[in-house]
């Protein structure tokens, strides 16, 4: 698990290295929970296809409601939120709600740029980049969340929008 910064008393996000599926999901909820406490307006998740994110717990959507205010902004990115129906149905639901802050963009295809596994935030980010281990890096550097946010913008020009928040039919 990542250190706690011990230069900046206002930082509670770990930086640093980690590894293994836990921590990776230990930290997706540390960063949703601290998004309220931070005030953050805007927020991206992009990954593949958030398989193994805890979007669908009930910890998580309490982080999201509490954060979830006029003026903010959720992007995802992904290559697919297929998965979303079967593992994320809490999530579902707070997207319904909050659907005018929430652009979800599809990215995937061949030939375009893989989806980066990472959140990006104003002030953190995290980045993983070893998939299968689940190993990456929490960062507050400003070089290196600008390279993520890069990435992430690079699969985003090749977005359409996708995963509507409520279905149409006739």
């Amino acid at each position: 698990m990542p250190r706690r910064p011990e230069h900046n008393a206002m930082a509670v996000l770990p930086i640093g290295p980690f590894e293994g599926r836990e921590a990776f999901r230990s930290l997706l909820k540390m960063a949703m929970a601290e998004a309220a406490r931070q005030n953050w307006r805007e927020i991206v998740f992009s990954d593949i296809d958030f398989e193994d994110w805890p979007l669908g717990e009930r910890a998580s959507i309490e982080s999201l409601q509490a954060w979830a205010a006029a003026g903010r902004s959720l992007v995802m990115v992904a290559e697919h939120f297929k998965v979303f129906e079967r593992e994320h149905a809490r999530f579902v639901r707070w997207r319904q709600m909050w659907s005018h802050i929430t652009d979800c963009r599809a990215c995937g295809g061949p030939g375009l740029p893989t989806v980066p596994s990472a959140i990006w935030t104003p002030s953190w980010c995290l980045h993983r980049i070893d998939i299968d281990h689940a190993r990456g890096i929490c960062t507050a550097q400003p070089e290196r969340r600008r390279a993520v946010r890069e990435a992430i913008d690079e699969s985003l020009r090749h977005g359409r929008p996708a995963f509507p928040a409520f279905a149409l039919g006739l």
